[in-house]
Protein backbone atom coordinates (compact mmCIF):
# COMPACT_ATOMS: atom_id res chain seq x y z
CA UNK A 1 0.00 0.00 0.00
CA UNK A 2 1.50 3.30 -1.11
CA UNK A 3 1.74 5.92 1.66
CA UNK A 4 3.16 8.89 -0.25
CA UNK A 5 1.03 11.98 -0.11
CA UNK A 6 -0.41 13.18 -3.38
CA UNK A 7 1.09 16.22 -5.07
CA UNK A 8 -1.08 16.07 -8.18
CA UNK A 9 -1.78 19.61 -9.43
CA UNK A 10 -5.50 18.83 -9.57
CA UNK A 11 -5.59 17.57 -6.02
CA UNK A 12 -7.16 19.86 -3.47
CA UNK A 13 -6.46 20.44 0.14
CA UNK A 14 -9.24 21.05 2.63
CA UNK A 15 -9.84 24.74 3.10
CA UNK A 16 -8.25 26.22 6.18
CA UNK A 17 -8.42 29.78 7.45
CA UNK A 18 -5.39 31.88 6.69
CA UNK A 19 -5.65 33.83 9.92
CA UNK A 20 -5.93 32.99 13.58
CA UNK A 21 -9.70 33.29 13.72
CA UNK A 22 -11.91 30.19 13.49
CA UNK A 23 -13.66 29.52 10.18
CA UNK A 24 -17.06 31.21 9.78
CA UNK A 25 -18.93 27.91 9.97
CA UNK A 26 -16.60 26.44 12.58
CA UNK A 27 -16.57 26.55 16.36
CA UNK A 28 -16.91 29.89 18.08
CA UNK A 29 -14.22 30.44 20.73
CA UNK A 30 -15.55 29.80 24.19
CA UNK A 31 -14.98 27.63 27.22
CA UNK A 32 -14.84 24.54 25.01
CA UNK A 33 -12.55 26.03 22.36
CA UNK A 34 -8.77 25.82 22.89
CA UNK A 35 -7.44 28.53 20.61
CA UNK A 36 -3.77 27.68 21.13
CA UNK A 37 -4.45 24.11 19.99
CA UNK A 38 -6.31 25.38 16.91
CA UNK A 39 -3.37 27.63 16.08
CA UNK A 40 -0.98 24.72 16.45
CA UNK A 41 -2.97 22.77 13.88
CA UNK A 42 -2.88 25.79 11.57
CA UNK A 43 0.90 25.81 11.77
CA UNK A 44 1.12 22.10 10.97
CA UNK A 45 -1.23 22.48 8.00
CA UNK A 46 0.75 25.42 6.62
CA UNK A 47 3.36 22.90 5.46
CA UNK A 48 2.61 21.23 2.13
CA UNK A 49 4.21 19.86 -1.02
CA UNK A 50 4.46 23.45 -2.21
CA UNK A 51 5.95 24.63 1.10
CA UNK A 52 7.82 21.69 2.70
CA UNK A 53 10.31 24.03 4.39
CA UNK A 54 9.44 27.44 5.75
CA UNK A 55 11.02 30.26 7.65
CA UNK A 56 9.40 31.68 10.76
CA UNK A 57 8.14 34.59 8.66
CA UNK A 58 6.67 32.20 6.10
CA UNK A 59 4.69 30.35 8.77
CA UNK A 60 3.50 33.57 10.37
CA UNK A 61 2.32 34.90 7.00
CA UNK A 62 0.60 31.63 6.03
CA UNK A 63 -1.31 31.35 9.30
CA UNK A 64 -1.95 34.99 10.15
CA UNK A 65 -0.14 34.59 13.46
CA UNK A 66 2.38 37.02 14.88
CA UNK A 67 6.01 36.00 14.55
CA UNK A 68 6.16 35.53 18.33
CA UNK A 69 3.07 33.32 18.30
CA UNK A 70 4.32 31.25 15.37
CA UNK A 71 7.72 30.90 17.02
CA UNK A 72 6.23 29.55 20.26
CA UNK A 73 4.19 26.96 18.40
CA UNK A 74 7.08 25.89 16.16
CA UNK A 75 9.43 25.50 19.11
CA UNK A 76 6.80 23.48 20.98
CA UNK A 77 6.36 21.20 17.97
CA UNK A 78 10.15 20.93 17.67
CA UNK A 79 10.44 19.92 21.32
CA UNK A 80 7.79 17.25 20.78
CA UNK A 81 9.62 15.95 17.70
CA UNK A 82 7.03 16.95 15.09
CA UNK A 83 9.15 19.72 13.58
CA UNK A 84 12.87 20.06 12.87
CA UNK A 85 14.93 23.14 12.06
CA UNK A 86 18.37 23.98 10.75
CA UNK A 87 18.24 27.32 12.54
CA UNK A 88 16.48 29.11 9.69
CA UNK A 89 14.09 26.75 7.97
CA UNK A 90 11.47 24.61 9.68
CA UNK A 91 10.10 21.32 8.32
CA UNK A 92 7.81 18.57 9.54
CA UNK A 93 9.37 15.29 10.67
CA UNK A 94 8.11 11.76 9.94
CA UNK A 95 6.63 11.71 13.44
CA UNK A 96 3.78 13.88 12.10
CA UNK A 97 2.52 10.72 10.37
CA UNK A 98 1.58 9.42 13.82
CA UNK A 99 -1.32 11.86 13.83
CA UNK A 100 -2.78 10.44 10.63
CA UNK A 101 -2.02 6.87 11.66
CA UNK A 102 -4.01 7.46 14.85
CA UNK A 103 -7.11 7.76 12.66
CA UNK A 104 -6.33 4.67 10.63
CA UNK A 105 -5.45 2.58 13.67
CA UNK A 106 -8.58 3.73 15.51
CA UNK A 107 -10.67 2.31 12.65
CA UNK A 108 -9.87 -1.44 12.56
CA UNK A 109 -12.14 -1.74 9.53
CA UNK A 110 -9.35 -0.49 7.27
CA UNK A 111 -7.00 -3.24 8.44
CA UNK A 112 -9.72 -5.81 7.85
CA UNK A 113 -10.54 -4.32 4.45
CA UNK A 114 -6.99 -4.45 3.10
CA UNK A 115 -7.08 -8.13 2.05
CA UNK A 116 -10.39 -7.50 0.24
CA UNK A 117 -8.89 -4.54 -1.60
CA UNK A 118 -5.79 -6.51 -2.57
CA UNK A 119 -7.90 -9.44 -3.78
CA UNK A 120 -10.07 -7.12 -5.88
CA UNK A 121 -7.00 -5.50 -7.46
CA UNK A 122 -5.62 -8.93 -8.37
CA UNK A 123 -8.94 -10.01 -9.82
CA UNK A 124 -9.53 -6.99 -12.06
CA UNK A 125 -5.84 -6.14 -12.63
CA UNK A 126 -6.50 -2.46 -11.97
CA UNK A 127 -5.71 -0.04 -9.14
CA UNK A 128 -8.25 -0.04 -6.31
CA UNK A 129 -8.82 2.48 -3.53
CA UNK A 130 -10.98 3.31 -0.53
CA UNK A 131 -11.74 6.92 0.39
CA UNK A 132 -13.85 8.90 2.84
CA UNK A 133 -15.45 12.32 2.50
CA UNK A 134 -13.90 15.35 4.18
CA UNK A 135 -15.60 18.64 3.36
CA UNK A 136 -15.47 19.04 -0.43
CA UNK A 137 -12.69 16.46 -0.87
CA UNK A 138 -12.27 12.73 -0.84
CA UNK A 139 -9.35 11.49 1.28
CA UNK A 140 -7.69 8.20 0.42
CA UNK A 141 -7.44 5.86 3.41
CA UNK A 142 -6.28 2.80 1.48
CA UNK A 143 -4.95 2.14 -2.00
CA UNK A 144 -3.56 -0.82 -3.93
CA UNK A 145 -1.92 0.50 -7.13
CA UNK A 146 -1.50 -1.98 -9.96
CA UNK A 147 -0.06 0.47 -12.43
CA UNK A 148 0.37 4.20 -12.67
CA UNK A 149 -2.63 5.84 -14.34
CA UNK A 150 -2.22 9.43 -13.15
CA UNK A 151 0.73 11.77 -13.55
CA UNK A 152 1.60 11.45 -9.87
CA UNK A 153 1.06 8.45 -7.62
CA UNK A 154 -1.84 8.67 -5.20
CA UNK A 155 -1.42 7.33 -1.69
CA UNK A 156 -2.92 7.30 1.78
CA UNK A 157 -3.80 10.87 2.76
CA UNK A 158 -4.14 12.09 -0.83
CA UNK A 159 -7.05 14.45 -1.53
CA UNK A 160 -9.05 14.92 -4.69
CA UNK A 161 -12.14 17.03 -5.35
CA UNK A 162 -15.32 15.10 -4.55
CA UNK A 163 -17.56 16.72 -7.16
CA UNK A 164 -15.73 15.26 -10.20
CA UNK A 165 -14.52 11.87 -8.91
CA UNK A 166 -16.42 8.59 -8.77
CA UNK A 167 -15.84 8.02 -5.06
CA UNK A 168 -16.64 11.65 -4.30
CA UNK A 169 -19.96 11.64 -6.11
CA UNK A 170 -20.93 8.42 -4.42
CA UNK A 171 -20.02 9.81 -0.99
CA UNK A 172 -21.85 13.07 -1.68
CA UNK A 173 -24.83 10.96 -2.69
CA UNK A 174 -25.02 9.73 0.88
CA UNK A 175 -25.81 13.25 2.09
CA UNK A 176 -29.16 15.07 2.12
CA UNK A 177 -29.80 16.99 -1.16
CA UNK A 178 -29.50 20.40 0.49
CA UNK A 179 -26.11 19.54 1.94
CA UNK A 180 -25.02 18.25 -1.48
CA UNK A 181 -25.89 21.63 -3.00
CA UNK A 182 -23.98 23.44 -0.27
CA UNK A 183 -20.86 21.35 -0.81
CA UNK A 184 -21.00 21.80 -4.57
CA UNK A 185 -21.34 25.56 -4.03
CA UNK A 186 -18.29 25.48 -1.74
CA UNK A 187 -16.19 23.54 -4.28
CA UNK A 188 -13.73 25.12 -6.68
CA UNK A 189 -15.33 23.89 -9.88
CA UNK A 190 -13.15 24.05 -12.98
CA UNK A 191 -12.71 22.15 -16.25
CA UNK A 192 -9.80 19.75 -15.70
CA UNK A 193 -10.42 18.15 -19.10
CA UNK A 194 -12.81 18.59 -22.03
CA UNK A 195 -14.98 15.92 -20.39
CA UNK A 196 -15.35 17.62 -16.99
CA UNK A 197 -18.88 18.53 -15.95
CA UNK A 198 -18.82 22.08 -14.62
CA UNK A 199 -22.51 22.94 -14.43
CA UNK A 200 -23.58 22.61 -10.75
CA UNK A 201 -27.04 21.33 -11.72
CA UNK A 202 -25.53 18.63 -13.96
CA UNK A 203 -23.10 17.61 -11.20
CA UNK A 204 -25.94 17.42 -8.70
CA UNK A 205 -27.91 15.26 -11.16
CA UNK A 206 -24.98 12.82 -11.47
CA UNK A 207 -24.74 12.64 -7.69
CA UNK A 208 -28.49 11.94 -7.45
CA UNK A 209 -28.07 9.21 -10.07
CA UNK A 210 -25.24 7.66 -8.04
CA UNK A 211 -27.52 7.69 -4.98
CA UNK A 212 -30.34 5.93 -6.86
CA UNK A 213 -28.31 3.23 -8.60
CA UNK A 214 -25.80 2.57 -5.81
CA UNK A 215 -22.69 3.04 -7.96
CA UNK A 216 -21.22 5.62 -10.31
CA UNK A 217 -18.64 5.97 -13.07
CA UNK A 218 -16.59 8.96 -14.14
CA UNK A 219 -14.92 9.00 -17.55
CA UNK A 220 -11.89 11.28 -17.97
CA UNK A 221 -13.36 14.14 -15.93
CA UNK A 222 -10.39 14.59 -13.60
CA UNK A 223 -7.62 13.60 -15.99
CA UNK A 224 -7.53 12.66 -19.68
CA UNK A 225 -7.38 8.91 -20.09
CA UNK A 226 -8.52 7.99 -16.57
CA UNK A 227 -11.79 6.15 -15.98
CA UNK A 228 -13.11 5.12 -12.60
CA UNK A 229 -16.07 3.25 -11.12
CA UNK A 230 -17.10 3.29 -7.45
CA UNK A 231 -19.42 1.45 -5.06
CA UNK A 232 -20.42 2.40 -1.49
CA UNK A 233 -19.26 0.98 1.82
CA UNK A 234 -22.18 1.28 4.25
CA UNK A 235 -22.51 0.80 7.98
CA UNK A 236 -25.11 -1.24 9.81
CA UNK A 237 -27.59 1.64 9.62
CA UNK A 238 -27.19 1.86 5.85
CA UNK A 239 -25.19 5.10 5.91
CA UNK A 240 -22.48 5.55 3.27
CA UNK A 241 -19.25 5.80 5.26
CA UNK A 242 -16.68 5.19 2.54
CA UNK A 243 -16.37 4.43 -1.15
CA UNK A 244 -14.44 1.71 -2.97
CA UNK A 245 -13.30 2.23 -6.53
CA UNK A 246 -11.47 0.72 -9.49
CA UNK A 247 -9.48 3.03 -11.75
CA UNK A 248 -8.18 2.25 -15.20
CA UNK A 249 -7.14 3.68 -18.54
CA UNK A 250 -9.95 4.69 -20.90
CA UNK A 251 -7.97 3.65 -23.99
CA UNK A 252 -7.75 0.12 -22.64
CA UNK A 253 -11.06 -0.24 -20.79
CA UNK A 254 -14.22 1.46 -22.03
CA UNK A 255 -17.02 2.60 -19.74
CA UNK A 256 -19.22 -0.22 -21.07
CA UNK A 257 -16.59 -2.89 -20.42
CA UNK A 258 -15.81 -1.51 -16.96
CA UNK A 259 -19.49 -1.56 -16.01
CA UNK A 260 -20.07 -5.07 -17.37
CA UNK A 261 -16.91 -6.80 -16.12
CA UNK A 262 -15.69 -4.82 -13.11
CA UNK A 263 -18.84 -3.51 -11.42
CA UNK A 264 -20.00 -6.95 -10.16
CA UNK A 265 -16.73 -7.82 -8.34
CA UNK A 266 -16.48 -4.21 -7.09
CA UNK A 267 -19.96 -4.35 -5.57
CA UNK A 268 -19.26 -7.79 -4.07
CA UNK A 269 -16.07 -6.51 -2.42
CA UNK A 270 -17.86 -3.38 -1.14
CA UNK A 271 -20.60 -5.56 0.35
CA UNK A 272 -18.08 -7.79 2.11
CA UNK A 273 -16.29 -4.77 3.57
CA UNK A 274 -19.65 -3.29 4.62
CA UNK A 275 -20.46 -6.56 6.40
CA UNK A 276 -17.32 -6.10 8.51
CA UNK A 277 -18.89 -2.94 9.95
Amino acid sequence: MNSRLDTHPMATRSKTPRDSAPPPDGPIPGDSYVQSFARGLQVIRSFSAQAPKQTLSDVAAATGLTRAGARRILLTLQTLGYVESDGKLFALTPRILDLGFAYLSSMPIWNLAEPELEALARQVQESCSIAVLDGTDVVYVMRVPVQKIMRVTLGVGSRLPAWCTSMGRLLLGGLPPQEVRERIAASQIQAFTRHTLTDPAAIEARIAQARRQGWTLTNQELEEGMISIAAPVVDRAGRVVAALNISGQANRTSAKVMQETMLPPLQAAAQRISAML
